[in-house]
């Protein structure tokens, strides 16, 4: 379950360049209408047009590219289709620099590909099609088919099925080896899944229905093979043995060593993670790392584990003193040295440079309000703050860590673009915002943002905001929305910029707009996050009720008039609420809400909530569905019936039990819209002000 966040467009980057101490320059791509131009990081300038749209006729119209390694090869996706939130399917065409050649990968009556990717080597392009793997040989023009057991709703070759997408943050589940001549794949059995089907309206006479496999909590989840295909050796693929019963694997990484494939494995409950090390050709493993914890492993992802060029050593983040850090480990298993400590966590690591011994990585050092860039060496030593400016920094490196991208903005500062080498030095802007800037100066209407602190009946200290109307007088008493999300690990108050919140006609129209993060939250270590474990939604209505209160002992509060409003998670929350905490809560909007926990799948829900087998009460006692009764303020629940990930039967057994206990609501419904209601979120949003500005 993802909180709902746009996401920026970040630079991709044109091959890597070794740092050798001379004036090497990085280079990257930018997709300008069908042409990719090449510009250098340093200067900002055209180097070269990559691909022009010349080249491919008028007729040819690409949706997404990838450049093969030697830059020779341009791989092109056309009629790209959105399957799920990461996945999609398209037509591949291979584009030669050299000959002017565009070719495809298949002819198109073989149906569309997924994930189509380069070998490292610039020879091959592996993809998959109706859920197996292929390899196509760039020379020969050739195809070579890798596996032959796949089959829609039973078995997935080289693609995750719907709850490792959703969950683990993938859509294409096979890695290339470093040299090229082996690929390691998941292969998914999900035959004893269970599906959901999901009825899509769209403008047809008879509406259709799309059936997927949706392990929800506690039922049975695809049953996963780690597979290595041999590529010197015709039809040799070999299974490596994962010696668990019931187990996922959120990573495959290939270590710098020969043949050496790393694979995450945690079991399902998700609090013992281990990392094996395998040979990639005759499947031995051995565990070189592993870690356990009472409630849970904070989710494994692409920041858990950096293996280093000296095949010796690779860096790990863990909380295993509280808080999430970094460690130096061996491929014995044993820790070299922690890298950073403190009562702060590390946010991401940005990026690894094994030349100069260095690491990359944002931090709360300076308070979990803040997101800011620092560097530190293998040892733990010579650490240094590379950005200035209090706010949040959102910093991709380049490839080499010769240069950062930083994408700075803070509460009353829209974002600002700026180019840096890895010593922290500006080397030139790239959006500065200036009108953006004067525009905020002169909005006389603009709303004032306030953070403060509180101390709630139980003596712990929350993070807030209160969002004050243009012409806020303190002798008069305003009605107060508050806003929040509350899911794990999530934070909602900082200081970075939200000039597109769509509560900004309720503060031009009088209404305060309040945010608290509760218990759960994330940056502010792991005894705060994992306090919730088993008990979803206990101690963040807790925190939440006792916000509200606060915001009603101000004097400049009227604390009859206190509104609540989430999505997803959120929509949860302020379901409970409004329900469950009547006489604080006035209105309620919830959207796409989570009614009961039973409904949601398995990765997300279990992790933090065990198994409903396991710890029926946990799901039942904080569930929406069991507290209608207590409905006595203005709801507004909202859903879109395509929603893959929240489904409607969440809000419709809502609805049931409303009804039940002859409880008035107000309903939205959006046909076929997602989880993230699409076209249909400015509607959305004028609705949700209607709502407030009606019954609050």
């Amino acid at each position: 379950m993802a909180l709902i966040t746009v996401s920026s467009i970040l630079f991709n980057s044109y091959g890597q360049v070794k740092k050798t101490g001379t004036s090497n320059d990085e280079m990257f791509i930018r997709e300008e209408g069908q042409n990719l131009v090449v510009y250098s990081y340093r200067t900002g300038l055209v180097v070269e047009t990559l691909l022009s749209s010349n080249d491919l006729g008028n007729n040819f119209k690409f949706d997404s590219y990838s450049v093969s390694e030697n830059r020779r090869y341009i791989l092109l996706g056309t009629e790209e289709e959105k399957i799920y939130r990461h996945s999609s399917k398209s037509y591949y065409f291979l584009f030669d620099r050299t000959t002017k050649k565009l070719t495809p990968l298949a002819p198109k009556e073989k149906g569309k590909q997924q994930e189509a990717t380069f070998s490292p080597n610039s020879k091959m392009v592996a993809f998959v099609r109706d859920n197996n793997l292929f390899v196509y040989t760039i020379l020969s023009n050739t195809e070579t088919q890798i596996s032959f057991d796949g089959r829609k709703g039973e078995i997935i070759n080289g693609i995750p099925d719907w709850v490792y997408e959703e969950e683990f943050s993938f859509s294409r589940a096979y890695e290339w080896s470093p040299a090229s001549d082996a690929i390691a794949f998941w292969r998914f059995d999900e035959k004893n899944v269970k599906s959901y089907d999901m009825t899509i309206m769209d403008k047809n006479l008879y509406p259709k229905v799309v059936s997927f496999k949706y392990p929800k909590a506690g039922e049975e989840n695809s049953s996963v093979q780690i597979k290595v295909a041999n590529l010197n050796i015709a039809g040799k693929t070999i299974m490596i043995p994962i010696q668990e019963e019931d187990f996922y694997v959120p990573r495959l990484t290939w270590t710098k060593a020969e043949n050496k494939l790393a694979i995450h494995v945690v079991n399902r409950k998700q609090n013992h993670y281990k990392i094996l090390l395998a040979d990639a050709l005759l499947g031995v493993t051995s565990t070189i790392y592993e870690e356990t914890d009472p409630s849970y492993v904070q989710q494994i992802d692409d920041q858990k584990v950096f293996f280093l060029p000296d095949s010796k050593n690779y860096i790990v983040k863990n909380e295993t003193d509280g808080w999430m850090h970094l460690y130096m480990y061996n491929y014995q298993g044993r820790k070299v040295n922690q890298i950073t400590s403190g009562n702060w966590e590390v946010i991401d690591v940005i990026g690894v440079d094994p030349i100069d011994k260095k690491i990359y990585y944002t931090s709360t050092e300076d308070g979990e309000l803040q997101c800011q860039l620092y560097s530190i060496s293998f040892n733990g030593g010579d650490k240094k703050r590379l950005t200035q400016e209090d706010g949040t920094h959102k910093i991709t490196m380049s490839e080499s860590c010769m240069f950062y991208q930083d994408n700075y903005s803070a509460t009353n500062i829209p974002p600002i673009i700026t180019l840096h080498s890895s010593n922290g030095k500006l080397v030139r802007t790239i959006k500065d915002n200036t009108a953006e800037l004067e525009k905020i100066k002169n909005d006389s209407k603009a709303p004032r943002k306030e953070f403060f602190t509180f101390t709630t009946s139980e003596g712990v200290e929350l993070n807030g905001y209160i969002l004050y109307p243009y012409n806020f007088d303190s002798s008069k008493k305003y009605p107060i929305l508050m806003t929040q999300y509350s899911g794990p690990g999530s934070q909602q108050v900082s200081d970075s910029y939200d000039g597109n919140a769509w509560t900004r006609p309720l503060s031009d129209n009088g209404y305060i707009i309040g945010c608290v993060d509760g218990r759960g939250t994330g940056r502010r270590g792991a005894e705060f996050r994992k306090i919730t474990y088993g008990n979803l939604g206990y101690y963040e209505l807790i925190d939440q009720v006792e916000a509200a209160k606060y915001f009603g002992s101000l004097p400049f509060i009227d604390k009859n008039r206190i509104g609540i409003y989430g999505w997803s998670f959120g929509g949860f929350m302020a379901l409970n609420a409004i329900l469950k905490a009547p006489d604080v809560f006035a209105v309620a909007i919830s959207v796409a809400p989570v009614t009961s926990w039973r409904f949601y799948d398995t990765i997300y829900t279990e992790i933090y909530n065990g198994l409903p087998q396991e710890n029926p009460e946990g799901y039942d006692n904080n569930s929406p569905l069991n507290f209608a009764s207590g409905l006595k303020g203005k709801l507004l629940l909202v859903h879109g019936t395509g929603d893959d990930n929240v489904h409607i039967q969440n809000t419709y057994r809502m609805i049931e039990e409303l009804v039940k206990a002859q409880k008035d609501y107000s309903l939205l419904i959006y046909p076929d819209k997602n989880h993230s209601m699409g076209s249909s979120r400015s509607h959305l949003y004028k609705q949700m002000v209607d709502f407030i500005k009606n019954n609050l």
